[in-house]
């Protein structure tokens, strides 16, 4: 089998050649650079809980070494505080790191990688398909043809593999603006990041009225000022008396010392492309879509793509095409995607229109923050991780369902869970290896051996159920889930999200839920595609 060919060598591709590679995948990666990111101080990204986890399970590099989880999140409006934050284990703080820092921990975990070919200074500037796989052509120093199964195009905005295919990326153009730098210095809340819209100082130059203070490593902060609509320039000169105008406003009037490490202007672009698959050809983060506004970032959905790609592609690979399940990738992402545009969208016009009636309206500015701080901290319509709830893959009709707090499509609370070995892990763990995982909730079970309980109780019952499962499975034991009694039997997608929790042992619901969670019957998926591909 030829292996899948990622074009594109940024975080998305990156993530997407290292999950392949767990479930035994081979790749190349076709990079059209040197192979090494430029490290630019004021290029940051911001990753959720779930985003992050998923980078270190990859990558088994602790990403706090380099970035920065927040320690809170404070916004003011003029000189009044709106909201404060404090990041704990009931509100789990995002992470703030460098993106050449995120790309090259990608870069190193891939070193290792047997599986995987990075192929730099390789332009893609052709591809044909084929029933039974993908041809590229690359130009450049090592200019060649290569033979994929599949083909993903991680390749951002400007996609040669989207062009290709003539998929359209309809949307809107600068839908914001802003001005970045990244700077040492000692601001008055340590560690903790910062929304400050309508600053009561005076700023110079164009200004919407919003700044944005994210710290980073090392006493580094990279500042953001939102600009208003227009194609304004923003010279150094200017960006110089927006820093100094800014830290002295926090400061109380006298600007502290600061070293100035980085500049640029960041501009937003809403895009999604109208297809997300063309037969053996995918897209994948900016080449599929561009979202950013209002404090949301595009790259969270980027790995998410990846990630929910990754096993679908894996099992296509191992046992032959399965229609059904890759055409869900497109389904269950763009719909979310669609979504978060959607939602961005709508409130663009509340929050940047100004003046009018909304102005004046009590509690306006409240609910004006209350918008601005999902998109930032990853809530709500703007910035939670989606839910497939209605999947193609989602089982219907299952009578043994249950409610726990956790909503069919959703991605699962990250509890300990003890694995077939006996060890004591976390339940992401063990996600992203290609199988569905069983979770038995049994309270009591976390203060005895394994050995002691394996054998007793309901559990070789429901071993015997997971071994007859239709595609491989690993049972996990919790003592505890959000809302789930004892005995509830939670059944999980790889890629984290719930697909049904059950009251007990119900083998053929188990069953059922497998099935769909796959795309149904994996035999009668392959006889589907190599008869489709014949005529």
């Amino acid at each position: 089998m030829d292996p899948v060919i990622i074009v594109g060598a940024g975080p998305v591709g990156l993530t997407l050649a290292l999950a392949l590679a767990r479930q035994e995948v081979p790749c190349v990666v076709l990079d059209e650079g040197p192979g090494k990111d430029e490290p630019r101080a004021a290029r940051t990204v911001v990753l959720r809980e779930d985003t992050a986890a998923l980078v270190e399970r990859l990558t088994g590099m602790p990403l706090a070494r380099a970035g920065a989880h927040w320690a809170g999140w404070r916004s003011m409006r003029r000189k009044q505080v709106m909201r404060e934050v404090v990041f704990d284990d009931t509100e789990p703080a995002p992470l703030h790191i460098a993106q050449h820092l995120l790309t090259g921990a990608l870069r190193a975990a891939l070193a290792g990688e047997r599986l995987v070919k990075v192929v730099v200074e390789s332009r893609l500037d052709g591809l044909e398909q084929e029933p039974s796989g993908v041809t590229a052509h690359t130009r450049g120093p090592k200019g060649t043809w290569w033979r994929g199964s599949y083909l993903v195009g991680c390749d951002g905005p400007r996609s040669t593999v989207r062009k290709i295919q003539d998929i359209r990326f309809p949307g809107r153009t600068a839908v914001e603006r802003h001005a970045v730098a990244a700077l040492r210095t000692e601001l008055p809340w340590h560690d903790e990041a910062l929304l400050h819209r309508l600053p009561p100082w005076r700023m110079s130059g164009p200004s919407a009225g919003e700044v944005t203070a994210r710290p980073l490593p090392d006493g580094v902060w990279r500042l953001d000022w939102l600009l208003p609509p227009g194609k304004d320039l923003v010279t150094p000169e200017l960006l110089l008396t927006r820093i100094r105008e800014t830290l002295a406003g926090w400061a109380g009037g006298t600007t502290p010392p600061y070293e100035l490490l980085d500049t640029g202007v960041h501009t937003v672009h809403h895009r999604l492309a109208r297809r997300w698959r063309a037969d053996r050809v995918f897209l994948a983060g900016d080449a599929a879509h561009l979202l950013g506004a209002l404090g949301t970032h595009g790259l969270d959905e980027g790995l998410r793509d990846a990630d929910n790609l990754a096993w679908k592609l894996a099992l296509a690979w191992h046992h032959g095409p399965h229609e059904a399940l890759l055409d869900s990738y497109q389904t269950e992402r763009r719909t979310i995607v669609a979504a978060r545009l959607r939602a961005a969208d709508q409130a663009l016009p509340l929050l940047r229109g100004g003046g009018g009636l909304r102005a004046v309206v009590p509690g306006s500015s409240r609910g004006h923050d209350a918008l601005l701080t999902e998109g930032h901290l990853g809530h709500g319509q703007l910035g939670a991780p989606g839910s497939y709830a209605d999947s193609p893959l989602a089982p219907r009709h299952l009578e043994g369902e249950v409610p726990v707090d956790t909503p069919p499509g959703a991605p699962v609370t990250d509890v300990r869970v003890t694995a077939e070995d006996g060890t004591f892990v976390r339940l992401r763990d063990r996600l992203g290896r290609g199988a569905l995982l069983v979770v038995l909730i049994a309270p009591g079970t976390g203060v005895w051996e394994r050995k002691h309980w394996v054998s007793a109780g309901i559990m070789p019952q429901l071993a015997a159920a997971v071994t007859a499962l239709p595609h491989p499975a690993e049972l996990l034991v919790a003592e505890s889930y959000p809302g789930a009694a004892a005995h509830t039997v939670l059944l999980v997608r790889p890629d984290g999200h719930l697909v049904t929790a059950l009251g007990g042992v119900r083998p053929a619901d188990l069953y059922a839920a497998a099935e769909a969670t796959v795309g149904g019957p994996v035999k009668a998926q392959a006889e589907a595609g190599a008869s489709a591909g014949s005529r």
